[in-house]
């Protein structure tokens, strides 16, 4: 093998070979951390950070970021937590609503990140604000809202706790298989089943196919036919839904919500895709870079936790491979042109 294919090789699958490195790395520190176990706690704990980080990348290959998503997902958790309690829990956020289907509160959770995400696709596309500040003035409104929404009476802004059982049993702890080791989490299965659906749109949908030409170079694709605006807004919506779903699953995951849910997730899901090989120029990304992304994090915050590095280190460690991930993007976006 030449040179050139050998670092041809080594550019196309370095992210691979980053969380290889990385989970060698701590299993050598302590071999159990090899378990079965710790893989499926591992995967338990970042399959919602997974499909915020999923959203997060529709965003980004278009060339436009979202500072949104960690306010919308403590949204939905508060929208559907608040709906979603047991009966006989003496501070409920609703005391004379009954007790509705699970999937209307499921539902209207997502809706209310969908509208959001219109609202920022309408910003940008129709406004032509910069994604940037676009996202920033909603990520303060919805915040906002939410915590008006959490502190009404006879809430005031206390914690949303005892959630119903089907909720949390079925999209939080729930899962599939015999008790123990070998079980595979409801949540897992739905980030997967998400990642696939996203994957398709990505590779075999117009939609898809129109966002990455946005993200190479938007005045091209308008001059070859593609109405960026629409795509813009369809491409926020969906990113908004993933946000809303995403928050639902961490109030049945956690079982509770408060208006703080989410806070700063927004810059976890744009480092997971930056490492994940999405370019921050746009028109560059894939699913299984993304879903690489975030098990990098997840191995970092979970793998040096378990061999006892200090949190403060944990945070260097990120910083760093996040600087070392845009710099590798932006030279390689340099030697394109």
């Amino acid at each position: 093998m030449t040179a050139a294919r050998i670092n041809g090789f080594l550019l196309k699958y370095a992210i691979y070979i980053v969380l290889l490195l990385l989970i060698a790395g701590i299993a050598i520190s302590d071999p159990t951390f090899l378990s079965i176990d710790i893989l499926r706690d591992i995967l338990l704990q970042n399959s919602t950070k997974a499909i915020i980080a999923l959203g997060a990348a529709f965003i980004l290959i278009t060339g436009g970021t979202d500072l949104s998503s960690g306010r919308v997902v403590g949204l939905s958790a508060v929208l559907s937590a608040s709906m979603l309690q047991m009966a006989d829990y003496p501070r409920k956020f609703f005391p004379n609503l009954g007790e509705l289907p699970l999937f209307v509160p499921v539902v209207l959770a997502i809706l209310a990140g969908l509208v959001v995400g219109l609202i920022n696709g309408i910003i940008v596309a129709k406004l032509r604000v910069p994604p940037f500040i676009a996202t920033l003035g909603t990520m303060v409104i919805v915040y906002g809202a939410n915590s008006l929404y959490f502190d009404m009476k006879p809430n005031e802004s206390q914690p949303i706790g005892s959630l119903r059982k089907d909720f949390t049993d079925i999209l939080g702890t729930g899962y599939f298989g015999k008790d123990g080791t070998y079980s595979i989490p409801y949540i897992v299965i739905i980030a997967i089943v998400v990642a696939v659906i996203v994957w398709v749109i990505f590779n075999k949908t117009r939609l898809g196919k129109n966002m990455y030409a946005i993200g190479g170079n938007e005045q091209a694709a308008a001059v070859s036919g593609i109405n960026v605006s629409r795509n813009l807004i369809y491409i926020y919506s969906i990113a908004g839904a993933l946000y809303g779903l995403a928050g639902v699953l961490e109030a049945a995951r956690t079982g509770g919500a408060t208006n703080n849910y989410g806070n700063m997730y927004e810059l976890d899901a744009i480092a997971a895709c930056v490492v994940g090989g999405v370019s921050t120029a746009g028109g560059i990304g894939t699913v299984p870079g993304v879903m690489a992304g975030v098990l990098i994090f997840g191995v970092i915050n979970y793998g040096l936790t378990f061999i006892g590095i200090s949190p403060y280190w944990q945070l260097i460690i990120k910083g760093l491979i996040i600087v070392a991930a845009v710099a590798f993007d932006i030279r390689k976006y340099l030697a394109r042109k």
